[in-house]
C-alpha cells in the first residue's frame, strides 16, 4: 500500500513548510533555500531517510510561514493531485494505477542518469516521439531492480550488472541492452588528509583513507555505486567501521554535497561529479583503475511474470534508448557544459 505523507510535529523558530513536489531532493531543497543538508535533515527530524521523500511529504524550510517562495494554494492543490494520480517509490507504487494508465511507463533507474541532466534531454523526445507518458522514479540501482522484481515499473536503466544478469537469466527480465558507460572517480577534499591523490589502485586509496581515519561519505542505499564502494572494500581487505565511515543514505548528488560539506571522501560516478563539481569543495583524487568502469544496461520486466506491465511501452523505451539517434546523442552530451562528454555510447554499432 501507499504510504501516507510525512508531516512535522512542529517547525523550529524560523523555519515554515514546505510541501515536497515531484523531482524534488533534499539536496536541491536545502540548495533552493540557501541550506546545508546537515541543516535541513536536522530540522526534520521526521524523515528518517532523506532519500525517500515523496511528493505530498512535509518539509521544514528557512523562512517565515507567511512567505510563499513560489508554491500558491492552487499549486499545492495540483501537487496533491498530481500525488494521487502518481505512484512513489518501494514504500509507495501502486500497482493498482499502472493497469489503469496504459499510456504512462513507469521507470526505474539509478539517480546519476537525474543527476546528469542526461533524462530531462531524452524522456521529452522520447514522450514526443512515441506517444507514451513516462513517470521516472530516480533511486539507487538495487531499489530499481527491486522494484522491476515486483512489478512495480515496466523498464529499467540500472548499473549493477553483476546483479542484473542473474535476474535476465532466470526471466525475471528481457530485452537485455547495453546503453553506455562511464567510470566511478574517488574524490575528497582539496587537502586530501589521507593522500590518496594520484593513487591508481582504487582499493589502496580505500586502505590509506581508512589507516588515516579521515572521513568517508558511503550511499548506504544498495545502489550500483554502493555496490562497487563495497567491492572495492572487500578486494582492501577491510570491512569499514566506526566514526570516520558515514552513510548519506541518498542519491549521487546530495551525498556529494555531504562529501563537500563535511570535508570527506566519497565514491562517485564521474557524470554526476562533473555535473556538480562548481557546487562543491571536492577534487578529483583517484581514477583510471579497470575496476572503476561503470557500464548502465536497459531492460524491461518480463510481462509473463508480471501481466500488470506496459509491456509495449518499455520495448519501445528499450528501442528507443539504443537507437542510433540517442546514441549519438550520448557520445556528445556534456560536452559543451562540461568540455567532456559524461557517458561512451555502447550500442552505436549494434
Amino acid at each position: 500500500m501507499a504510504r501516507q505523507p510525512l508531516f512535522p510535529s512542529t517547525c523550529p523558530v524560523g523555519y515554515r513548510q514546505y510541501t515536497v513536489i515531484s523531482g524534488d531532493t533534499f539536496y536541491l531543497i536545502a540548495r533552493r533555500y540557501n541550506t546545508s543538508m546537515d541543516s535541513l535533515i536536522a530540522a526534520n527530524p521526521h524523515i528518517t531517510n532523506p532519500a525517500q521523500i515523496m511528493p505530498g511529504d512535509v518539509l521544514c524550510v528557512p523562512g517565515r510561514a507567511e512567505e510563499d517562495m513560489g508554491q500558491t494554494k492552487s499549486e499545492l492543490a495540483e501537487n496533491g493531485q498530481e500525488m494521487e494520480r502518481e505512484g512513489t517509490r518501494e514504500d509507495s507504487l501502486v500497482e493498482d494505477e499502472m493497469t489503469e494508465t496504459r499510456g504512462t511507463i513507469n521507470l526505474a533507474t539509478t539517480t546519476s542518469t537525474v543527476d546528469t541532466g542526461l533524462l530531462e534531454v531524452l524522456i521529452p523526445k522520447f514522450e514526443r516521439e512515441y506517444g507514451y507518458n513516462v513517470r521516472v522514479y530516480s533511486v539507487g540501482s538495487g531499489r530499481a531492480i527491486s522494484l522491476g522484481q515486483r512489478g512495480q515499473v515496466d523498464v529499467l536503466l540500472t548499473h549493477t550488472p553483476e546483479e542484473e544478469r542473474p535476474l535476465v537469466r532466470s526471466g525475471e527480465f528481457i530485452n537485455y541492452r547495453p546503453v553506455m558507460h562511464n567510470d566511478f572517480v574517488i574524490v575528497g577534499p582539496p587537502s586530501d588528509p589521507a593522500a590518496i591523490r594520484g593513487q591508481t589502485s582504487a582499493a589502496q586509496a580505500f586502505r590509506k583513507i581508512s589507516e588515516r581515519r579521515a572521513t568517508f561519505i558511503s550511499r548506504g542505499d544498495n545502489s550500483g555505486t554502493n555496490q562497487k564502494e563495497m567491492e572495492i572494500w572487500s578486494k582492501a581487505g577491510i570491512e569499514p567501521q566506526g566514526t570516520w565511515y558515514r552513510r548519506s543514505n541518498a542519491g549521487m548528488a546530495d551525498t556529494l554535497q555531504i562529501a563537500s560539506e563535511q570535508n570527506g571522501y566519497t565514491l562517485s560516478d564521474r557524470g554526476t561529479y562533473l555535473a556538480e563539481r562548481n557546487n562543491l569543495n571536492l577534487e578529483l583524487l583517484v581514477e583510471g583503475d579497470p575496476i572503476l568502469q561503470n557500464y548502465y544496461h536497459v531492460m524491461q520486466v518480463n510481462p509473463a511474470k508480471n501481466p500488470q506491465v506496459n509491456a509495449e511501452g518499455a520495448e519501445s523505451f528499450v528501442e528507443f534508448m539504443v537507437s542510433e539517434q540517442v546514441q549519438n546523442i550520448i557520445l556528445t552530451y556534456g560536452e559543451e557544459r562540461f568540455g567532456q562528454p559524461l557517458f561512451v555510447p555502447d550500442a552505436l554499432n549494434d
